[in-house]
């Protein structure tokens, strides 16, 4: 998952990541972020009789930095019909020479993931209208992001690492799961050509694992990888399938536990460099996906808890102040229709007691959709 906006601010107030501080003697901050204007570069790729026109990345925020490279191209495909096929595949990949062993033997399902977006020129902002993972929330997986191109699909694809005592991954490879993905349409008796596309996107890698993550790993997944640069050819595989499988009306409800224990620093309202939490507690996690009869998609998920923060000095992990509390949740809704593409994730976070010396609140939100209603806004209100 990519650090930048309101996914930074997020993943900070879940105690996962750190964010840009806001100004401790400003007791409310507000910003919105409302653009009309098309990133830059934006890059063409013709394939199957038809020219996409699109910037080559995703990000957490409209008109936000880069944070994915887009690494895949689905012409004349919906994101409903990739979903479709890569949900009626098994886990068997022995025959194109990988072992039968996680992760490598997934089997792929609807992903819980923050939200991100794209620009193509065919729809304006986009959001990451379905995810996608091979693989379960923890430990590892491989992870797929797709955006509606009009009548196409663009998508990145990664394969992550979950950081311990938190909810967010790390990127391991853009490559591995770019190959395991061409695998899974060739097992599929779908594809009528798989190419690639020109230099889109940056080459020889694009990002580094963080140094932390990257020395844990085992040796022999450290070479298969590669690193600590994240590999990237800076081009997009072009999967053409020549037809894809009718949409099956389903509803499917999942629930999971994240556990964060971890020390971070503080997320917003911080007093200064040196303000650090140890964070302790569950977050329950609950998602629900439909597809309808007429083959409309919706996903909805909701991430809800309460969570001990211990103040800690960074330098020696010892505790400084007496624990307190946040109330955290996350809620991501998605749709798509023939006709209306919607994804949107709200972020409400709060800092318990209200009436305490260093506490605060944060209110942030990504909405992606059609008549013009792309925004992105961060509130932020310290004590």
């Amino acid at each position: 998952m990519s650090k930048s906006f309101v996914s930074v601010v997020f993943a900070a107030v879940l105690f996962t990541a750190c964010a840009d501080q806001p100004d401790p003697l400003d007791p409310f901050q507000r910003s919105a972020d409302v653009v009309e204007a098309e990133p830059s570069p934006i890059v063409t790729v013709s394939a199957a009789g038809t020219e996409l026109f699109f910037w080559p990345y995703t990000s957490a925020a409209i008109d936000g930095p880069e944070s994915d490279p887009i690494n895949l191209v689905f012409p004349n495909r919906d994101p409903r019909e990739i979903r479709e096929s890569l949900l009626s595949l098994d886990g068997n990949r022995t025959a194109f020479g990988m072992p039968n062993a996680a992760p490598f033997n997934c089997i792929w399902k609807d992903a819980v993931g923050g939200a991100q977006v794209t620009f193509t020129r065919e729809t304006g902002w986009s959001g990451s209208v379905i995810q996608l993972e091979c693989g379960d929330y923890a430990p590892m997986r491989f992870h797929i992001r797709m955006f509606s191109a009009g009548t196409s699909t663009i998508a990145n694809v990664h394969f992550e690492v979950i950081v311990p005592g938190t909810n967010q991954h790390e990127v391991l490879s853009w490559e591995l799961a770019e190959q395991l993905i061409k695998v899974d349409f060739v097992r599929s008796g779908l594809v009528s050509s798989i190419t690639q596309t020109q230099q889109i996107n940056p080459a020889p890698t694009f990002r580094t694992i963080n140094p932390l993550i990257y020395n844990s790993l085992p040796a022999s997944l450290r070479a298969l990888i590669g690193g600590p640069g994240i590999a990237n050819d800076g081009r997009a595989s072009v999967i053409t399938l020549a037809r894809a499988p009718e949409a099956e009306h389903m509803v499917a409800k999942r629930e999971f536990v994240i556990t964060f224990n971890q020390i971070i620093p503080k997320p917003f309202c911080a007093t200064g460099p040196f303000d650090y939490l140890l964070v302790q507690g569950p977050v329950n996690v609950e998602q629900t996906v439909t597809v309808t009869p007429s083959g409309n998609y919706m996903s909805h998920y909701r991430a809800t808890g309460t969570l001990d923060l211990t103040p800690v000095n960074p330098l020696t992990r010892q505790p400084v102040g007496e624990t307190y509390s946040a109330r955290v949740k996350d809620i991501y809704r998605s749709l798509i229709t023939d006709h209306v593409t919607l994804t949107s994730e709200l972020q409400l976070q709060a800092l318990m007691p209200p009436s305490a010396p260093f506490s605060g609140s944060l209110h942030a939100s990504l909405h992606v959709g059609p008549g013009g209603s792309d925004v992105t806004t961060v509130e932020v209100r310290c004590n």
